[in-house]
């Protein structure tokens, strides 16, 4: 079975692990220059690097379909710069998962696929896809909806130990972000972590650096540009979130169901 997932994020890369395991053939499709923040879990990493391992799981770019082939064919997750996921039209895959977390539907359609999944918010179950997923934190994580939408984005990340918005690092204005530390280093509140042109980049709340851009990237003002998680455990910034892997339970469920009614 085929699965092509647009975006290769961090919940993007938690659910191509989790298919990936269950024997799913996956190719992933991402931007010129992805900006994924928890960039040890994310196979869009094998953009700028080739390749990319996600806990035991290895992604390879891919120049053309007949190569994804290729990488699928050698047991990898293949990586597709495509931008507007045309490779769909070659593939046709079995499936096709939304999980680029736009917040709303920047273009798939119900008949991309036989089976069609978004992922969050922005999607409507029997209108632009055939199930939706939920993604936001709380008691309905990972369920599956055969009709209607995900709940609402709010804005507001999740909790993790008592901290939301506060553990998020943002970039101050437009410039080029250089990072101090490296993702798994511990940092302490009000440090600089990183900088934009030479501008200080302060996190708000100690523990470790689960996420950070890479050097060079172009941002905007209030960007995403970090995360830091206040629990300090350095041994999860190497492995998928629960968060990502209830998310991926959630589309496996999804994928079978639809797969089963064909």
């Amino acid at each position: 079975m085929l699965a092509v997932i647009k975006g290769a994020g961090d919940i993007a890369s938690g659910i191509a692990l989790r298919l990936h395991r269950a024997k799913f053939d996956i190719v992933m499709t991402e931007i010129e220059s992805p900006t994924a923040i928890r960039r040890t879990v994310c196979f869009s990493e094998a953009v700028y690097n080739g390749k990319a391992i996600v806990e035991d799981v290895q992604a390879v770019l891919a120049s053309s379909c007949d190569k994804a082939r290729e990488i699928i064919a050698d047991g990898n997750i293949a990586v597709i710069v495509d931008s507007k996921a045309h490779c769909i039209n070659e593939l046709k895959p079995d499936f096709v998962i939304d999980a680029i977390l736009a917040k709303k539907n920047l273009g798939t359609e119900i008949t991309d696929a036989p089976a069609v999944i978004g992922v969050g918010p922005g999607f409507t179950a029997q209108v632009d896809c055939h199930a939706v997923v939920e993604t936001k934190r709380g008691h309905y994580l990972g369920r599956v909806y055969y009709e209607g939408t995900a709940a609402e984005n709010t804005g507001i990340p999740g909790d993790i130990d008592g901290h939301t918005d506060d553990r998020i690092i943002r970039a101050p204005h437009y410039g080029v972000f250089n990072p101090i530390y490296n993702i798994g280093d511990i940092v302490s509140k009000g440090e600089a972590v990183a900088c934009v042109d030479s501008t200080p980049v302060v996190c708000n709340v100690s523990g470790v650096l689960r996420g950070i851009l890479p050097k060079g990237t172009m941002v905007t003002a209030n960007m995403k540009s970090g995360d830091v998680d206040p629990r300090g455990i350095v041994q999860h910034c190497g492995s998928v979130s629960d968060k990502a892997l209830s998310v991926a339970g959630g589309v496996l469920e999804a994928c079978l169901n639809l797969y089963k009614e064909r």
